[in-house]
C-alpha cells in the first residue's frame, strides 16, 4: 500500500497522512524511514516486512548524510545524522518524534546501537 505524505510516497499498512500506520499510531509516530535494501520510505520496519518482497536492510552508514527520514508533520526530509541529533523533534517544524524509536535504531541505521529514548 502506498500513500502520499507531503508529496513523498510512503509504503506500509494503513498509512495515514502523517506516516502513522497499523503498527505505530501514537501522536509522536510521525516519521517514515528509508531502508537500504530498496531506498523506499516505509512507515516502519514492520510495514516493510508486510508489503515488500525482500528482507529489510538498514540505511548504510556511508550514506548517513543523505535524506533518509521523512517528517510526517511537515514533509521535511532529514539525513540520518540530522535525525539522530534532533533530540526527538523535527528541526524544521518542531513536531515531536517518538523516543521509543531509539530502541529500533539498529533495524533502520547501519551500525547504530539501539538505545533508550
Amino acid at each position: 500500500m502506498r500513500t502520499a505524505v507531503h508529496g513523498t510516497t510512503v509504503r506500509g499498512v494503513d498509512v495515514g497522512p502523517e506516516t502513522r500506520c497499523r503498527h505505530y499510531d501514537g501522536s509522536t509516530d510521525v516519521i517514515a524511514l528509508r531502508l537500504g535494501c530498496c531506498g523506499g520510505f516505509f512507515a516502519c520496519a514492520s510495514c516493510h516486512d508486510a508489503v515488500a518482497d525482500h528482507d529489510a536492510e538498514p540505511w548504510p552508514r556511508g550514506r548517513f548524510d543523505e535524506p533518509a527520514v521523512l517528517c510526517g508533520g511537515c514533509g521535511a526530509t532529514l539525513s540520518v545524522r540530522s535525525y539522530l541529533d534532533a533530540d526527538f523533534r523535527c528541526p524544521d517544524c518542531g513536531a515531536a518524534f517518538n523516543p521509543g524509536c531509539a530502541a529500533h535504531y539498529g533495524r533502520y541505521f547501519e551500525g547504530v546501537e539501539p538505545r533508550e529514548g
